[in-house]
């Protein structure tokens, strides 16, 4: 049970990582077919394509630095009423960030990457969250990391039976970033707090029960969903609404279906609530029922560092915006850019793969107040983010 435990969270790091037509309408392009993102104006919609399918629309720079401005000028267009983003390939919408690259990168002091990434990543993130008009994310396939940053913040997220959700930071060093401190304790029940210290991995029809999507399509519907709102004349808000409405109510699978955690939910709610990782540890402890000692053992396995850093990320985005929770981020990525476990994760999953990392330090009494604070400290002006 223990290995099989270990081989599924190491599954989430690698997956978050691996490098991580409507005839009748009028459309200007801003790519071709070889472009890792496509970027489409649609009558009065913008499109946004993730197509780098053999990478499983792993989110790089380059990417980040098409869709920001597009985004931008789409928002700022008063004729502009609508914003779809969906990825190409049929496994994954967006599989995470190209992390591998930072990490690399972090190893030469002052590289310009690891702060341009994140940055620039998170300032995305903040686009989509205050965008003007709807913003409607296909999640149709694996959706973590980097990918959950590109959909959760804006107005609908659209799940079918082949999304998979997952925040596995923890297994790699790293935290639950893309403003994951704002929406995770938001999902009420500790939940949120769940599923970043154990990386739990929802599917299909769970990840709209939990909240993280709005609706639930039969993935062979999404292509019709995509062209009914697009056939949408100058739509609102809730003329998207009641098109993602009609799909989801038309959804047969798994409608009546429990939700997978619905039996666990008073134990996470209860275990969970802990004001420090060592007391969610001694909760699970106290506990004892199979159920708890399987989540202990899994996070066990995950870095100390960072899960107080994680827990702590989220105590404080649950009273922050989304703007501070992103600022508050990116002190925290540099962080984990100058420190040792992130590096050390990204290695033992991806680089040398032995699923063997060797966090420093080795047990969370380890991870002082002063370490854990240091990560949440000021940056130098110039170098904070600005939203």
């Amino acid at each position: 049970m223990l290995q099989r435990t270990l081989q599924r969270s190491s599954f989430r790091a690698r997956v978050i990582l691996r490098h991580l037509s409507m005839t009748t309408a009028t459309y200007s392009t801003a790519g071709t077919i070889d472009d890792e993102v496509l970027l489409e104006t649609i009558d009065t919609t913008g499109v946004i394509t993730l197509n780098r399918p053999k990478a499983l629309n792993s989110l790089n720079l380059s990417m980040i630095r098409k869709i920001y401005p597009q985004l931008q000028k789409w928002n700022e267009d008063p004729a502009m009423r609508m914003v779809i983003i969906k990825g190409t390939g049929g496994k994954a919408f967006c599989a995470g960030g190209d992390v591998l690259a930072v990490t690399e990168a972090g190893k030469t002091p002052d590289h310009p990457l690891p702060k341009a990434f994140f940055k620039e990543e998170y300032m995305l993130n903040y686009k989509i969250g205050t965008l003007r008009i709807p913003y409607v994310a296909l999640i149709d396939g694996i959706t973590m990391g980097g990918g959950v940053g590109l959909s959760v913040h804006g107005l609908f997220r659209v799940a079918t039976e082949k999304t998979l959700f997952a925040m596995p930071e923890t297994a790699i060093g790293l935290f639950p970033d893309v403003g994951g401190g704002y929406f995770l304790p938001r999902l009420g029940n500790q939940l949120g707090t769940y599923l970043a210290l154990t990386g739990f991995r929802l599917k299909s029809r769970d990840v709209q029960k939990a909240g993280v999507a709005t609706h639930f399509v039969e993935s062979s519907k999404i292509e019709k969903l995509y062209k009914s709102l697009l056939s949408l004349s100058c739509p609102g808000p809730q003329d998207v609404s009641q098109v993602l409405n009609h799909y989801h109510e038309q959804n047969p699978i798994e409608k009546d279906k429990d939700f997978i955690l619905q039996t666990h939910i008073d134990k996470i709610k209860n275990t969970f609530s802990g004001a420090t990782v060592e007391e969610i540890f001694q909760n699970l402890e106290r506990d004892g029922s199979e159920w708890a000692l399987k989540q202990l053992d899994t996070m066990k396995k995950m870095s100390p560092t960072s899960m107080k850093v994680t827990l702590h990320q989220l105590r404080e985005g649950a009273k922050l915006n989304l703007k501070d929770t992103l600022i508050m981020e990116y002190r925290i990525s540099q962080g984990c850019v100058r420190g040792k476990d992130f590096r050390e994760g990204v290695r033992a999953v991806l680089v040398d793969r032995d699923n063997t990392p060797s966090w420093d330090p080795p047990t969370l009494e380890g991870v002082t107040k002063e370490v854990l604070m240091s990560y949440f400290a000021p940056l130098p002006v110039d170098r904070e983010l600005k939203l």
